[in-house]
């Protein structure tokens, strides 16, 4: 099959052949018709099987551009996550113009709140941000028609349930719900049958991505001995791109100090670093910057990467499920990759329960000998010398042809996205489809130009008024 089978629109095509989406996957390929008939739908599915756009696509196809209230709600259990559905949507809605907002903490509420006050068609948070947004009403539902729960069983374990559950029963009761979950505990199954109508089940076989892509292997190692053993498997395998998963934020800083001292290139991702820290190590990660990724489970969630080699296991995972969220960041996009866990003598029972979980039996190797470090050092010192390649963004194609303007004039100068469309479709070899995404703040506005006319729209503009006022412009920095 392909996207062209489910009859989208040209500009949501458009979008998908710039992100490069070829055919779609098999999640895919049973959501999307699905989600078109605007079926209640329970998916199991794990990470990296391409359930955001499984969702995003018919979203953004169905969704009313002229409606300015949301009409899309999709809740995600980490800030990560949240803004990387956020841009997903922004992706695929690019030539729609769908504008989408991401709601959660340790955000400043202030710019949040403007964000929603513009016109705004999917919102995408974490339950306690939107929750707060929905008391506070700055979040309006009554036009909200798809609700999306995705990575619902993680939200599950973090104790967001009670907080969805009172945004659900806050929402209009005539909707389509999709519900996404890499597992399907039984408080996941009450939660389905409480609020969906006659939803369709739709399995994606997990074995697919946990064994045919990735080769998992554990090694017995003594506390005191790990890094030492980290050392030595970073040698030998040499990998490209790996994370290694700490148990605590504490564990997480120690291991990226020491390998600091070796000369890595490392950074370090938990919950106790600021939001922008966060995110600004995940993006140095994305582009390739550096090769090593020191991080907690709040990395598990929300990292799609489609080149991470290697997943490190410096510390068993106590939750069974976040062994399958963790090792699933590797072997994506069909590339394989290696999950290497690390288990101390007194972790029998934590593998047990991991092994019964997943259905197989990780197979136990040796540390690697002192002989393999000696022979693979030159190699691996080679890789850790040299400036990694930077990788380019999924997002570049899709926005080749964009140009994002600033102006410095926004309402408090009376001014509205009909004025700024109006001037900008009468410069001559301008029409209303080369402006894109519309973003007028209090006294700024900003406008993505479409389709390579960003110069020439930025030359006119100099010298031309919007509702007899002539602002400054320039190429916008962000």
């Amino acid at each position: 099959m392909t996207f062209q089978d489910y009859n989208l629109s040209k500009e949501i095509t458009r979008a998908l052949d710039g992100l490069g989406y070829s055919s779609p996957t098999e999640v895919q390929e049973k959501v999307i018709p699905a989600a078109l008939t605007k079926n209640d739908l329970v998916v199991k599915s794990q990470t990296g099987s391409g359930k955001t756009a499984a969702f995003g696509i018919p979203i953004c196809e169905m969704v009313d551009w002229d409606e300015n209230k949301p009409q899309a709600l999709i809740l995600t259990p980490t800030r990560e996550l949240a803004d990387q559905v956020k841009e997903d949507i922004t992706n695929i809605g690019r030539f729609k113009r769908i504008k989408a907002a991401a709601v959660y903490g340790k955000s400043p509420y202030a710019y949040q709140k403007e964000e929603l006050k513009q016109k705004c068609h999917v919102v995408v948070g974490t339950p306690g941000r939107v929750f707060d947004h929905i008391e506070r009403g700055s979040l309006v539902l009554d036009r909200i028609e798809y609700l999306v729960l995705d990575e619902a069983d993680e939200m599950l374990n973090m104790g967001f349930i009670d907080q969805v559950e009172s945004i659900i029963n806050k929402l209009p009761k005539n909707r389509t719900t999709m519900l996404f979950s890499a597992t399907l505990p039984e408080k996941i199954g009450k939660l389905s049958s409480k609020y969906m109508k006659n939803p369709k089940n739709i399995e994606i076989a997990s074995t697919v991505t946990l064994t045919d892509q990735i080769d998992h292997s554990l090694i017995i190692v003594r506390d005191p001995q790990k890094f030492d053993l980290l050392r030595d498997v970073t040698v030998v395998e040499n990998p490209d791109s790996c994370i290694i998963f700490c148990r605590t934020k504490d564990q997480v800083d120690s291991v990226t100090e020491q390998l600091e001292k070796l000369h890595y290139t490392c950074d370090k991702l938990h919950g106790g670093m600021m939001q922008e820290d966060r995110f600004s190590v995940m993006d140095e990660f994305k582009r390739g910057e550096f090769r090593y990724l020191v991080a907690t489970d709040v990395a598990a969630r929300g990292i799609d990467i489609d080149s991470i080699t290697h997943i490190i296991n410096y510390d068993l995972p106590v939750e069974t499920e976040s062994y399958v969220h963790r090792v699933g960041r590797t072997g994506r996009a069909g590339k394989r990759g290696k999950a290497i866990s690390f288990v101390t003598p007194n972790e029998n029972h934590f593998l047990d329960e991991i092994e019964a979980y997943i259905g197989f039996e990780i197979q136990q190797r040796n540390a690697p000998s002192k002989q393999a470090v000696v022979v693979a050092m030159g190699a691996f010192t080679e890789k850790i010398e040299s400036l990694p390649e930077l990788k380019k963004n999924k997002n570049e194609l899709v926005n080749k042809d964009i140009m994002k303007l600033y102006f410095n004039g926004g309402k408090k100068k009376k001014l509205r996205a009909v004025d700024f469309v109006g001037t900008i479709t009468n410069i001559p070899g301008v029409s209303a489809e080369d402006i894109g995404i519309i973003k007028i703040q209090d006294t700024v506005t900003y406008i993505d130009i479409l389709n390579g006319k960003g110069k020439l729209v930025l030359n006119e503009m100099k010298t031309t008024t919007v509702k007899g006022k002539l602002l400054k412009v320039h190429k916008a920095n962000k």
